[in-house]
């Protein structure tokens, strides 16, 4: 279930990424400037403390392992929408949206971890999440540069929201256990 849980974020962050073309989709595609680039960098962190007040708030009980797969597959949908967008404003609605649904996945994620590992094991899996998170994102906005710099930032960030609906469809296949996990306790 951990190896399900991380892994996912590591793939999911890895394919899904698009923060590396923001310049891009804001001078050549959306044509805003230094101004909505500012903007759109922003979009995902209002959405994931839009959706971390109200987690806060109600907090997950029920269905646990479906809300990080369905969160990942929004984030791949949402990196999708970006990826077609030519609309500052769906542009950043999608941003927000792809905040708001890794917010989800950080919180089942790392709840899962600190509740599933055993105390022994504690450091190491701690140690091997955080390299998976730091990894997946640098890694993530070097897969998006080589992918534009071969296809185009639209292609790049269309498809890589594509491959992470596809991660969150085959970890639900292969980690069922993750999958059916109703509750964190």
């Amino acid at each position: 279930m951990l190896l399900g849980a991380v892994s996912l974020d590591l793939f999911a962050v890895l394919l899904g990424g698009a923060t590396a073309l923001l310049p891009i989709y804001a001078e050549d595609i959306l044509h805003v400037g230094p101004e909505g680039l500012g903007v759109l960098r922003s979009a995902p962190a209002m959405g994931a403390l839009l959706v971390g007040i109200a987690l806060a708030r109600r907090p997950i009980e029920r269905h646990v392992g479906k809300k990080l797969l369905v969160a990942v597959a929004i984030f791949g949908l949402s990196m999708v929408v970006f990826g077609l967008s030519t609309s500052f404003w769906l542009s950043m609605l999608a941003l927000a949206c792809s905040g708001a649904s890794d917010m989800v996945s950080v919180v089942v994620r790392q709840t899962l971890v600190q509740i599933e590992t055993p105390d022994p094991m504690r450091g190491r899996v701690a140690a091997v999440n955080s390299l998976f998170i730091g990894a997946s994102n640098q890694l993530g906005e070097f897969e998006s540069g080589a992918t534009a710099a071969w296809w185009g930032p639209v292609p790049s960030v269309v498809v890589g929201g594509l491959g992470t609906l596809v991660v969150a469809l085959a970890w639900m296949k292969l980690f069922g256990g993750l999958a059916k996990r109703d509750r964190f306790t």
